[in-house]
Protein backbone atom coordinates (compact mmCIF):
# COMPACT_ATOMS: atom_id res chain seq x y z
CA UNK A 1 0.00 0.00 0.00
CA UNK A 2 1.66 3.54 -1.17
CA UNK A 3 -0.21 5.28 1.16
CA UNK A 4 1.27 6.34 4.78
CA UNK A 5 0.22 4.36 7.46
CA UNK A 6 -1.19 6.34 10.25
CA UNK A 7 -0.02 3.83 12.89
CA UNK A 8 2.42 0.40 12.30
CA UNK A 9 2.98 -2.38 15.05
CA UNK A 10 1.97 -5.91 15.35
CA UNK A 11 -1.21 -7.61 15.34
CA UNK A 12 -1.18 -10.11 17.66
CA UNK A 13 -3.79 -13.42 18.64
CA UNK A 14 -2.22 -15.45 21.10
CA UNK A 15 1.75 -16.59 20.13
CA UNK A 16 0.63 -15.53 16.16
CA UNK A 17 1.95 -11.80 15.19
CA UNK A 18 2.59 -10.35 12.13
CA UNK A 19 3.79 -7.11 11.53
CA UNK A 20 0.52 -4.37 10.11
CA UNK A 21 0.10 -0.84 9.61
CA UNK A 22 -3.33 0.89 9.57
CA UNK A 23 -4.18 3.51 7.13
CA UNK A 24 -7.04 6.22 7.16
CA UNK A 25 -9.62 4.92 5.44
CA UNK A 26 -11.91 8.17 5.03
CA UNK A 27 -10.06 11.99 4.53
CA UNK A 28 -11.49 15.53 4.33
CA UNK A 29 -8.43 16.15 2.35
CA UNK A 30 -10.42 16.84 -1.30
CA UNK A 31 -12.97 18.91 0.39
CA UNK A 32 -13.04 22.57 -0.57
CA UNK A 33 -11.15 24.30 1.70
CA UNK A 34 -11.58 28.75 2.52
CA UNK A 35 -9.45 30.38 4.45
CA UNK A 36 -10.19 33.75 6.15
CA UNK A 37 -8.51 36.71 4.38
CA UNK A 38 -7.97 40.42 4.84
CA UNK A 39 -10.84 41.85 2.39
CA UNK A 40 -8.75 45.44 2.37
CA UNK A 41 -5.87 43.49 1.37
CA UNK A 42 -6.47 39.98 0.45
CA UNK A 43 -3.61 38.94 2.92
CA UNK A 44 -4.45 35.13 4.30
CA UNK A 45 -5.05 36.20 8.57
CA UNK A 46 -3.17 33.85 11.02
CA UNK A 47 -4.90 33.02 14.04
CA UNK A 48 -3.01 34.29 17.64
CA UNK A 49 -4.13 33.11 21.06
CA UNK A 50 -4.56 36.51 23.23
CA UNK A 51 -4.60 36.28 27.43
CA UNK A 52 -8.28 36.86 27.53
CA UNK A 53 -7.85 39.49 30.30
CA UNK A 54 -5.08 41.50 28.76
CA UNK A 55 -5.58 40.66 25.36
CA UNK A 56 -1.95 40.60 24.38
CA UNK A 57 -0.80 37.62 22.57
CA UNK A 58 0.77 35.02 24.57
CA UNK A 59 4.01 33.03 22.68
CA UNK A 60 3.80 29.45 22.25
CA UNK A 61 6.59 28.84 25.24
CA UNK A 62 3.95 30.22 27.48
CA UNK A 63 1.17 27.74 26.37
CA UNK A 64 0.13 25.35 28.81
CA UNK A 65 -2.80 23.34 29.04
CA UNK A 66 -5.38 24.43 32.00
CA UNK A 67 -8.61 23.14 33.43
CA UNK A 68 -10.95 25.03 34.92
CA UNK A 69 -11.93 23.89 38.92
CA UNK A 70 -14.18 27.12 39.02
CA UNK A 71 -15.74 30.17 37.13
CA UNK A 72 -12.30 31.47 35.31
CA UNK A 73 -10.04 29.58 37.57
CA UNK A 74 -7.88 27.11 35.96
CA UNK A 75 -4.68 24.72 37.30
CA UNK A 76 -2.54 24.54 34.76
CA UNK A 77 -0.45 21.16 33.72
CA UNK A 78 2.91 21.02 32.12
CA UNK A 79 3.76 18.67 29.10
CA UNK A 80 5.70 16.27 31.01
CA UNK A 81 3.15 16.10 33.70
CA UNK A 82 0.41 15.48 30.65
CA UNK A 83 3.31 12.95 29.21
CA UNK A 84 3.47 10.77 32.16
CA UNK A 85 -0.28 9.30 32.38
CA UNK A 86 -0.13 8.78 28.25
CA UNK A 87 -0.49 4.79 28.47
CA UNK A 88 2.58 2.99 27.76
CA UNK A 89 2.22 1.99 23.85
CA UNK A 90 4.13 -1.28 22.97
CA UNK A 91 3.08 -1.66 19.43
CA UNK A 92 0.51 -4.38 19.57
CA UNK A 93 -2.46 -4.57 18.23
CA UNK A 94 -3.67 -7.00 20.88
CA UNK A 95 -6.65 -9.43 19.72
CA UNK A 96 -8.96 -9.93 22.86
CA UNK A 97 -11.79 -11.71 21.37
CA UNK A 98 -14.03 -12.78 18.67
CA UNK A 99 -17.36 -11.78 18.47
CA UNK A 100 -20.04 -12.01 15.35
CA UNK A 101 -20.20 -8.36 13.22
CA UNK A 102 -23.50 -7.35 14.29
CA UNK A 103 -22.83 -7.70 18.05
CA UNK A 104 -22.08 -4.50 18.54
CA UNK A 105 -24.38 -1.50 18.23
CA UNK A 106 -22.91 0.82 15.02
CA UNK A 107 -23.73 3.70 17.26
CA UNK A 108 -19.93 2.53 19.04
CA UNK A 109 -18.15 3.06 15.60
CA UNK A 110 -16.13 5.96 15.49
CA UNK A 111 -13.04 5.88 12.55
CA UNK A 112 -12.53 3.40 9.94
CA UNK A 113 -9.19 2.26 9.22
CA UNK A 114 -7.41 -0.12 6.63
CA UNK A 115 -5.19 -2.69 7.69
CA UNK A 116 -2.56 -4.05 5.80
CA UNK A 117 0.69 -6.88 6.16
CA UNK A 118 3.11 -4.10 6.43
CA UNK A 119 5.93 -6.20 4.62
CA UNK A 120 6.21 -9.22 2.80
CA UNK A 121 7.65 -11.15 5.83
CA UNK A 122 3.86 -10.42 7.39
CA UNK A 123 1.76 -11.77 4.66
CA UNK A 124 1.09 -14.98 4.91
CA UNK A 125 0.25 -14.81 8.61
CA UNK A 126 -1.72 -11.71 8.25
CA UNK A 127 -3.72 -14.05 5.51
CA UNK A 128 -4.13 -16.75 7.85
CA UNK A 129 -5.70 -13.95 10.27
CA UNK A 130 -8.31 -12.72 7.65
CA UNK A 131 -9.53 -16.36 6.24
CA UNK A 132 -9.81 -17.01 9.74
CA UNK A 133 -12.06 -14.35 10.52
CA UNK A 134 -13.84 -15.20 7.39
CA UNK A 135 -14.16 -18.60 7.73
CA UNK A 136 -15.66 -18.28 11.22
CA UNK A 137 -18.00 -14.92 9.81
CA UNK A 138 -16.60 -13.36 12.96
CA UNK A 139 -14.39 -10.12 13.96
CA UNK A 140 -12.01 -9.59 16.32
CA UNK A 141 -11.59 -6.87 19.23
CA UNK A 142 -8.53 -5.58 19.71
CA UNK A 143 -6.66 -2.70 21.64
CA UNK A 144 -3.65 -0.64 21.23
CA UNK A 145 -2.45 2.99 21.92
CA UNK A 146 -2.87 5.09 18.94
CA UNK A 147 -2.67 8.87 18.91
CA UNK A 148 -1.58 8.91 23.02
CA UNK A 149 -5.00 7.05 24.06
CA UNK A 150 -5.87 3.31 24.57
CA UNK A 151 -8.38 2.89 21.82
CA UNK A 152 -10.77 -0.71 20.85
CA UNK A 153 -10.88 -1.85 17.31
CA UNK A 154 -13.29 -3.79 15.90
CA UNK A 155 -11.68 -5.68 13.03
CA UNK A 156 -13.19 -7.64 10.26
CA UNK A 157 -12.69 -9.14 6.85
CA UNK A 158 -12.19 -6.57 4.14
CA UNK A 159 -11.69 -8.07 0.37
CA UNK A 160 -7.72 -8.78 0.40
CA UNK A 161 -7.36 -6.55 3.98
CA UNK A 162 -8.99 -5.84 7.12
CA UNK A 163 -11.08 -3.17 8.42
CA UNK A 164 -10.25 -1.54 12.10
CA UNK A 165 -13.02 0.63 12.89
CA UNK A 166 -12.19 2.57 16.03
CA UNK A 167 -14.85 2.37 18.67
CA UNK A 168 -16.01 5.49 21.06
CA UNK A 169 -16.23 4.59 24.51
CA UNK A 170 -19.25 3.83 26.70
CA UNK A 171 -18.86 7.00 28.54
CA UNK A 172 -19.03 8.79 24.89
CA UNK A 173 -22.36 7.19 24.16
CA UNK A 174 -25.12 10.10 24.71
CA UNK A 175 -27.82 7.83 26.20
CA UNK A 176 -31.09 7.11 24.30
CA UNK A 177 -33.61 8.44 26.25
CA UNK A 178 -32.22 11.96 26.17
CA UNK A 179 -33.66 11.94 22.73
CA UNK A 180 -36.77 9.32 22.48
CA UNK A 181 -38.16 10.05 26.14
CA UNK A 182 -41.18 12.42 24.77
CA UNK A 183 -41.64 10.43 21.96
CA UNK A 184 -45.47 8.42 22.84
CA UNK A 185 -45.72 4.76 22.59
CA UNK A 186 -47.98 4.46 19.73
CA UNK A 187 -49.09 1.11 18.20
CA UNK A 188 -49.86 1.05 14.44
CA UNK A 189 -51.81 -0.89 12.90
CA UNK A 190 -54.06 -2.18 10.11
CA UNK A 191 -54.08 -0.37 6.85
CA UNK A 192 -51.49 2.49 7.99
CA UNK A 193 -48.76 -0.46 8.76
CA UNK A 194 -49.80 -2.02 5.67
CA UNK A 195 -49.10 1.15 3.85
CA UNK A 196 -45.91 1.55 5.43
CA UNK A 197 -45.03 -2.04 4.21
CA UNK A 198 -46.07 -1.16 0.60
CA UNK A 199 -43.49 2.19 0.58
CA UNK A 200 -40.89 0.20 2.05
CA UNK A 201 -41.15 -2.83 -0.44
CA UNK A 202 -41.36 -0.08 -3.35
CA UNK A 203 -38.14 1.86 -2.37
CA UNK A 204 -36.09 -1.20 -1.72
CA UNK A 205 -32.62 -0.93 -3.62
CA UNK A 206 -29.30 -1.53 -2.86
CA UNK A 207 -26.12 1.05 -0.69
CA UNK A 208 -23.85 2.86 -3.52
CA UNK A 209 -22.22 5.33 -2.28
CA UNK A 210 -21.35 7.02 -5.64
CA UNK A 211 -25.21 7.49 -6.14
CA UNK A 212 -24.77 10.18 -3.60
CA UNK A 213 -23.78 13.89 -4.43
CA UNK A 214 -22.46 16.21 -1.54
CA UNK A 215 -24.31 19.48 -3.29
CA UNK A 216 -22.62 21.78 -0.88
CA UNK A 217 -19.12 20.72 -2.20
CA UNK A 218 -20.00 20.54 -6.11
CA UNK A 219 -21.94 24.37 -5.76
CA UNK A 220 -19.01 25.44 -3.75
CA UNK A 221 -16.45 24.18 -6.44
CA UNK A 222 -18.95 26.06 -9.83
CA UNK A 223 -18.36 29.33 -7.27
CA UNK A 224 -14.90 29.48 -6.97
CA UNK A 225 -15.33 28.59 -10.77
CA UNK A 226 -16.72 31.36 -11.86
CA UNK A 227 -14.71 34.13 -9.52
CA UNK A 228 -12.04 33.26 -10.82
CA UNK A 229 -13.30 33.08 -14.59
CA UNK A 230 -14.66 36.45 -13.70
CA UNK A 231 -18.19 34.91 -15.14
CA UNK A 232 -21.51 35.27 -13.37
CA UNK A 233 -22.16 33.64 -10.06
CA UNK A 234 -24.56 30.61 -10.15
CA UNK A 235 -27.42 31.23 -8.45
CA UNK A 236 -29.61 28.69 -6.42
CA UNK A 237 -31.87 26.98 -8.19
CA UNK A 238 -35.66 27.81 -7.21
CA UNK A 239 -36.97 25.24 -5.33
CA UNK A 240 -40.13 23.18 -6.65
CA UNK A 241 -43.64 23.85 -4.71
CA UNK A 242 -45.27 20.48 -4.38
CA UNK A 243 -48.38 19.35 -3.43
CA UNK A 244 -47.70 17.43 -0.39
CA UNK A 245 -50.48 15.34 0.66
CA UNK A 246 -50.78 13.84 4.33
CA UNK A 247 -50.61 10.45 3.73
CA UNK A 248 -51.33 9.38 7.54
CA UNK A 249 -54.44 11.75 7.74
CA UNK A 250 -55.62 10.75 4.42
CA UNK A 251 -55.79 7.08 5.92
CA UNK A 252 -56.91 7.65 9.46
CA UNK A 253 -59.91 9.57 7.43
CA UNK A 254 -60.18 6.29 5.20
CA UNK A 255 -59.99 3.87 7.97
CA UNK A 256 -62.39 6.16 10.06
CA UNK A 257 -64.74 6.30 7.26
CA UNK A 258 -65.03 2.09 6.80
CA UNK A 259 -65.33 1.99 10.14
CA UNK A 260 -68.73 3.94 9.93
CA UNK A 261 -69.83 2.15 7.09
CA UNK A 262 -69.18 -0.59 9.17
CA UNK A 263 -71.49 0.40 11.77
CA UNK A 264 -74.35 1.24 9.68
CA UNK A 265 -74.41 -2.15 8.26
CA UNK A 266 -77.29 -3.92 8.49
CA UNK A 267 -75.91 -7.89 10.14
CA UNK A 268 -77.38 -10.67 7.98
CA UNK A 269 -79.55 -13.14 10.21
CA UNK A 270 -78.15 -16.72 10.94
CA UNK A 271 -79.79 -19.12 8.45
CA UNK A 272 -81.22 -16.24 6.46
CA UNK A 273 -80.84 -16.48 2.54
CA UNK A 274 -78.90 -13.75 0.97
CA UNK A 275 -80.65 -10.87 -0.58
CA UNK A 276 -80.62 -10.50 -4.53
CA UNK A 277 -79.44 -7.65 -5.46
CA UNK A 278 -81.25 -5.48 -7.79
CA UNK A 279 -80.10 -3.79 -11.10
CA UNK A 280 -82.93 -1.05 -10.49
CA UNK A 281 -81.71 2.71 -9.61
CA UNK A 282 -84.30 3.11 -7.29
CA UNK A 283 -83.77 -0.02 -5.36
CA UNK A 284 -80.40 1.25 -4.98
CA UNK A 285 -80.89 5.17 -4.15
CA UNK A 286 -83.44 3.29 -0.89
CA UNK A 287 -80.66 1.51 0.59
CA UNK A 288 -79.11 4.22 2.39
CA UNK A 289 -82.17 5.12 4.00
CA UNK A 290 -82.76 1.31 5.15
CA UNK A 291 -78.97 1.42 6.58
CA UNK A 292 -80.01 4.55 8.39
CA UNK A 293 -83.58 3.12 9.63
CA UNK A 294 -81.93 0.20 11.31
CA UNK A 295 -78.90 1.63 12.77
Amino acid sequence: MSARASWKGSLRIGDLRCQVGLYAAVSSSERVSLHLVNRKTGHRLQRRYVDDETGKPVEQADQVKGYEVADEEYVSFEPEEIAAVIPESDKTLQIDAFLKCDDIDPVYFDRPYYLAPANKASEECFALIREGLNTGKVAAIARTVIFRRLRTFLIRPHDASLIAIALNYDYEIRSASEAFDDIPKLRIKGEMLDLAKHIIATKKGTFSPAAFEDRYEDALSELIKAKVDGKPLPKRPERKVENVVDLMDALRKSASGKARQADRAVPSKKGAAPRKKSAAPARKKARPAVRRKAS
